[in-house]
């Protein structure tokens, strides 16, 4: 059993701030979710006739991207949805099962674990996320907004109706034989969301993270690789669905995309639509990081564009600015009149 930790937002927001500012050229990946006519047992098997027909997502890959290895193990995930649940099954190759916690909100990622990053809206704003092992221990957390802008995460916060299960392909904690895999089955209430069922077409930001930690054998047990040089344990690998350029998996704008499809799974494909607006809420980012890095050197923020010396400055930008906070808009290219907005926060949102 472990408690619930005593300083946990000071812990996460050092341990995420060295590589804050990492940067990828891997645009995000995206996965159109098509509807099941019906609701999968949730035994975490993911072997239903509709999640037969549902596709595999890509393999996952290093948090960083291409300028880490690949991982040493697959794996991968599937979505579906219906007018109750969002589903999502992941299953992970694992020659090595280990898990140890039990009581429900520890730290999972302390050891091997699977997490998922929910933004419905896509504003970077209290986002969701949970981590689950292989001992099927949960926990889930709702985040204010993202560490490095002065998020808290809500560790009181539980999700009402979340449905989940884990099979295990192998014996957990036996290093006497080889393991197969993990896969975890889980069943999202659209009413526990806030923000309702999606409609046909509609996008929000995803993303999965693989914690997976060095082990050795010892006295027959498991146990993490220490480091001789330091004395503790080696750092864990991250490997993700859709990269972030950073070991900081808060970094919500560079998650991937869920689009969402009425037709039913298996009947056919719809195609992902790139949105033009995405790439304005890109450059609106962009303005973002150039006026905090200009209040670091000015200990103000800047007053225009200009002033920035972007190098592909957006058109039409609107600047309002105060001592200590700040607000650019850009005309959206999809909605005539409506402008995207950012602030010092980072929250992004169209009116």
């Amino acid at each position: 059993m472990h408690a619930k930790p005593t300083f946990l937002y000071l812990f996460l927001t050092l341990w995420i701030s060295p590589w804050a500012w990492g940067q990828t050229n891997t645009p995000p990946r995206s996965y159109v979710a098509y509807q099941t006519p019906e609701k999968p047992q949730i035994d975490g098997k993911l072997d239903d006739k509709h999640w037969k027909l549902a596709l595999w997502s890509e393999a996952f890959v290093d948090i960083e991207g291409d300028i880490r290895p690949k991982p040493a193990h697959l794996t991968r995930m599937k979505m579906m949805w219906d007018e109750d649940f969002f589903y999502i099954g992941v299953k992970l190759d694992e020659p090595h099962l280990w898990a140890t916690y039990t009581e429900p909100e520890s730290v999972i990622f302390h050891e091997n674990d699977i997490e998922v990053f929910l933004d419905p809206n896509g504003d970077t704003h209290n986002y969701y996320e949970w981590e689950i092992n292989a001992l099927g221990t949960l926990w889930d957390l709702l985040l204010t907004k993202p560490y490095k802008d002065g998020g808290k995460p809500l560790n009181g916060w539980n999700i009402n109706g979340f449905e989940y299960a884990v099979h295990l392909e192998g014996t957990l904690n036996d290093p006497s034989d080889i393991d197969d895999y993990w896969s975890v089955e889980m069943a999202i209430p659209w009413s526990s969301l806030s923000y309702g069922t999606p409609k046909d077409g509609n996008q929000w930001r995803i993303n999965f993270s693989r914690v997976q930690w060095q082990l050795e054998v010892v006295d027959n047990t498991y146990r993490k690789v220490i480091n001789p040089e330091t004395g503790k344990a080696y750092p864990e690998d991250n490997w993700v669905w859709s990269p972030i350029g950073a070991i900081n998996m808060h970094i919500p704008d560079r998650w991937g995309y869920v689009q969402f499809s009425e037709q039913e799974v298996g009947s056919g494909t719809v195609a992902f639509e790139q949105r033009p607006d995405e790439g304005v809420k890109t450059q609106l980012r962009a303005y973002y990081h150039a006026q905090k890095a200009f209040f670091r050197e000015h200990q103000r923020y800047a007053l225009s564009a200009e002033e920035l010396h972007m190098d592909q400055p957006a058109a039409d930008p609107e600047f309002e600015v105060s001592k200590t906070r700040f607000k650019i808009s850009l005309p959206s290219l999809e909605e005539a009149g409506k402008r995207w907005h950012i602030v010092e926060d980072g929250r992004v949102w169209r009116q």
